[in-house]
């Protein structure tokens, strides 16, 4: 693609003028926990797949095995749904912290117990896929349906229709199929900047509210750049120190804080994820809120 053809991408966002975001009681900064609800939907030849998975498992960088169970990784993630995510949800409740749940649909069919936890939290749950999985290479009509499948899914069993998206390895159609089915507020399919942004898709103006790579437990094994639950709480108070700083000289903007499970859930890593919490809510001007209440205030202010 030369220079001087129209290309696809936004380099410029804002630029230099980015909108005060005015949130609620004119907070300096939002936060938006996001808890990934994948465990079941993982790949495995038991639903059919031609591999085990391989990816984000304590392990570390594992090969896939075609055409057979891999017993440790299955465990590994057993442990997100038995155990981790109710650490998760505990930490949550005592501190009285509103946060999104990304649920995959077959995650949650796998585990209708957790799926009654989750619709009692009073936690927001969007769609995390019906299964989890990389949608580069799936066909359009495929994912349409797996699409379809999440969001009935989600409705039948927390019983109230989610109204945002996040695949998290979203495919060329995955935007444009959202947009398409219809009454979601929002998608998260996007890490390139600090506050919501409008964009056009198919005609139709659309809300992204970027999610986070780097605010992010994965870290802990996508490549081990954080070796324990204390780095992954210094790095994220950074970064919440820098946004709230930024909010206290008149540009406020949102930080997302990507968890799991099978992660910070574990004995280890849980304990940084209660005393990120406690920083944060020992600053004044914060507000802890879900994807959909963002994007609720983004329509009402900045439509």
């Amino acid at each position: 693609m030369s220079a001087r053809e129209p290309c696809p991408r936004d380099l410029i966002g804002y630029g230099s003028r980015p909108p005060h975001p005015h949130w609620p009681g004119e907070a300096r900064i939002a936060v938006s926990l996001v808890l990934n609800y994948e465990e079941g939907g993982e790949a495995c030849v038991l639903e059919g797949d031609a591999q085990s998975e391989c990816v984000l498992t304590d392990l570390g960088a594992v090969e896939p095995l075609p055409g057979a169970r891999n017993l440790n990784v299955e465990s590994l993630f057993e442990y997100g749904s038995r155990v981790g995510f109710r650490e998760i949800l505990r930490v949550l409740k005592d501190a009285g912290a509103p946060a999104t749940v990304y649920a995959v649909g077959l995650a949650l069919e796998r585990n209708p117990e957790a799926a009654a936890e989750i619709a009692t939290s009073g936690l927001e749950v969007a769609c995390h896929g019906h299964r989890w999985m990389d949608y580069q290479f799936v066909p359009e009509q495929v994912e349409r349906e797996h699409m379809r499948l999440n969001v009935e899914t989600i409705t039948r069993l927390t019983g109230k229709r989610p109204v945002g998206w996040y695949t998290g390895r979203p495919g060329p159609n995955t935007r444009r199929l959202v947009v398409e089915t219809g009454g979601f507020l929002y998608d998260s399919d996007a890490y390139n900047d600090d506050l919501p942004y409008w964009t056009l898709v198919a005609g139709r103006r659309h809300l992204v509210i970027p999610y986070s790579f780097d605010n992010n437990d994965s870290r802990l094994q996508r490549g081990g750049d954080f070796g324990t639950g204390e780095e992954f709480f210094s790095y994220c108070r950074d970064a919440f120190d820098w946004l709230y700083r930024a909010g206290s000289q008149g540009r406020p903007r949102m930080m997302s804080v990507g968890l799991h499970g099978r992660i910070i859930g574990r004995p280890g890593r849980i304990g940084a994820l209660a005393r990120l919490i406690e920083h944060m809510q020992r600053h004044e001007g914060v507000w802890l809120c879900t994807r959909a209440a963002v994007a609720e205030h983004w329509r009402a202010q900045h439509a």
